[in-house]
């Protein structure tokens, strides 16, 4: 029993000890790790990150006071549920997901700090990101073996007037807009439902004006989806109020052509067809109104349809990296090294322990 007990204990002085005779070599690999790490992670192009809050206004009424707060600790929003829209906060993250989405930000104009780029989002994208030169080679290398395999995109991808269709994309265009679904995130907090925008980018002027312009294509997207039906009431009253318009007016010229010409004439005859015009004219003028007042409370629901954006947070030009965390690498690195020495170096004490 004592010998088993031996065998299964380390002792780890003698591995301290171990590790003390290889410091020579703990030093060299120190040396070559921080100049790989640093030959590696210094040409990493920076990126830059901006924020922008957003708190919604909320079209169904507060549902279950403090209940709504404890429900939502647990993922439950009680007042999602009574909310009527099909689109509500939880779901604004998917429609970062979305291809129409995301393409209608494609023509925002962008300027980089410097003022040498000022392009479209989808051009910029496309034609000035930086990449780390020592990754030429392994690019070059992993696009040469996926043209052995990949056959030619015979996808045009473009609609009639050359925009970008999110229905049917090439795969160069599927490609950049998985790149920008990564660069452009949204999220929601549960518990508020405080929307949260984030942009990354290369250029920090650049991922303050996208982060600002999302913002506001997200917010039109909402008005727009909000407002679709009362839009389509509004438009059809519109129509319906003009036409009685133009039927009144119709017969309010009938009506005084033959007043003008019938003065001084006592015929029953003629009588009754003034009595006639006037009851139509009189018809025409109540419809007008009636479709006058419909059109204008058709105006009023347009209104109270159209939701309301609190900017908690707004968007600022970055002036530190967001990232890559060079320093951190090198540590990590450096660390990582060293646990991957020291293993070998100890190996033939932890077999023994296995």
């Amino acid at each position: 029993m004592a010998g088993n007990s031996s065998r299964d204990t380390i002792d780890l002085r003698e591995i301290a000890r171990t590790l003390w005779n290889n410091k020579k070599s703990f030093y060299k690999i120190w040396i070559w790790t921080f100049i790989l790490s640093c030959i590696w992670i210094l040409p990493q192009p920076r990126y830059y990150a901006c924020e922008v809050k957003l708190a919604p206004e909320m079209s169904g009424d507060n549902v279950g006071g403090g209940l709504s707060s404890i429900a939502s600790s647990f993922g439950f929003d009680l007042n999602a549920m009574a909310v009527q829209d099909a689109i509500y906060p939880e779901l604004y993250p998917d429609l970062f997901e979305s291809p129409e989405f995301i393409v209608g930000l494609y023509d925002i104009q962008v300027k980089t700090i410097d003022g040498k780029i000022s392009t479209t989002y989808y051009d910029y994208i496309k034609s000035y990101q930086k990449t780390n030169i020592l990754t030429f080679p392994f690019r070059w290398a992993l696009k040469s073996v996926k043209g052995w395999f990949e056959e030619d995109d015979s996808v045009n991808g473009r609609t009639e007037t050359g925009e970008v269709n999110p229905f049917l994309m090439s795969k160069k265009d599927y490609t950049l807009l998985m790149l920008i679904m990564k660069k452009v995130s949204c999220s929601v907090d549960k518990k508020n439902s405080v929307i949260t925008i984030k942009v990354e980018d290369q250029d920090p002027l650049v991922c303050a004006i996208m982060a600002d312009s999302v913002k506001l294509h997200l917010q039109n997207f909402i008005v727009r989806y909000r407002t679709s039906k009362a839009n389509e009431d509004l438009i059809h009253y519109q129509q319906v109020r003009d036409s009685a318009e133009l039927e009144y007016d119709q017969i309010r010229e009938a009506y005084s052509r033959y007043c003008d010409t019938h003065q001084d004439v006592y015929l029953q005859s003629y009588l009754s067809k003034r009595d006639k015009l006037e009851g139509q004219l009189t018809n025409k003028q109540n419809s007008l109104t009636a479709m006058e007042t419909q059109l204008q409370a058709t105006k009023v629901k347009l209104q109270e349809k159209t939701p309301a954006f609190t900017t908690l947070k707004s968007a600022i030009v970055p002036i530190k990296p967001a990232g890559p965390k060079r320093m951190i690498f090198v540590l990590a690195m450096m660390f990582l090294s060293t646990l991957v020495y020291s293993i070998v170096v100890c190996r033939h004490y932890l077999m023994k322990f296995l």
